[in-house]
């Protein structure tokens, strides 16, 4: 490759540089310094002390809010992958050109209302006095707790992931070669049997990086566990909240963030690698 197109690259390369230097970067880094400085009289001074580090991952709350974020961040990313199949499947094949336009335009909708409006919203439905149980009593039928619960996260979450895993799926199955379906067909193979064998394992880079986006979403996700889920089991998120809120512990708090950038990137590196492995056979 000649100099001046090597030159030529640099402009387009230097701003997201910058942008992840200055944003994420710098930020991580005082994040990692501040987790060992000291708390006195309620203020923050510079110090260099294992005692946050300690004192949080000595506790069983933190461990018990570690595996309970991860659970629920992984049921519900599980959950929006297989909810977005069908739905991605329909759109990609079964909806004209002008009329998949309309759909990932109605995908898109969402993420113009803000999300904490959105969450608020469920709240009418889920509550014991919902329209959800409203009409189960009508029918007859007991109420069912739903908010302040773990399913109410749950549903808090798939709020959340569901337009965006459906459209990096509907992203994912429209580049597959319709040539490798209409083999499948010519082969006898039945529809479940192509999207098995032939569709599944061609998106599989799209499947595995639209669960990565959501359990991503959901990890760190505030809103959802605090205003559907009550706050009893406390995620990571929350837990963080509490920490600065208890003698303003921002160094411990830091400690818990930091706990989960690195649980996120060490299974954003699994998940990727296994999405693209064996790519270039």
């Amino acid at each position: 490759m000649s100099a001046p197109v090597k030159q030529r690259r640099w402009p387009l390369i230097v701003p997201p540089l910058l942008w992840q230097l200055v944003f994420f970067v710098l930020p991580l880094l005082f994040l990692v310094v501040i987790s060992f400085w000291s708390i006195q009289n309620f203020k923050l001074e510079p110090d260099f002390t294992l005692k946050n580090w300690s004192t949080m991952l000595s506790r069983t709350t933190f461990w018990s809010a570690y595996a309970y974020t991860w659970k629920l961040a992984f049921v519900a990313a599980f959950g929006c992958s297989l909810l977005a199949f069908p739905a991605a499947y329909s759109i990609t094949y079964h909806l004209s050109e002008s009329m998949r336009r309309i759909a990932v335009l109605l995908l898109i909708i969402p993420f113009f209302t803000s999300y904490l409006v959105r969450v608020y919203s469920w709240q009418v439905f889920l509550s014991d006095n919902g329209i959800i149980n409203s009409a189960l009593s009508l029918l007859g039928l007991d109420r069912i707790p739903m908010l302040n619960t773990a399913g109410g996260t749950l549903i808090g979450f798939l709020t959340l992931c569901l337009p965006l895993v459906v459209l990096i799926q509907v992203m994912g199955m429209s580049q597959i070669d319709r040539s490798l379906i209409e083999a499948a067909r010519n082969l006898r193979a039945g529809p479940w049997r192509t999207v098995y064998e032939v569709i599944m394992p061609a998106m599989k880079a799209s499947l595995v990086v639209a669960w990565l986006f959501a359990f991503i979403l959901c990890f760190g996700d505030f809103v959802s566990p605090v205003y559907l889920g009550g706050g009893a089991s406390p995620t990571l998120s929350t837990l963080i909240t509490d920490t600065t809120k208890s003698g303003q512990q921002w160094p411990r708090a830091a400690v818990v963030a930091i706990m989960m950038i690195v649980t996120l990137m060490a299974t954003s590196l699994v998940a990727v690698r296994y999405a693209y492995r064996g790519g270039r056979k």
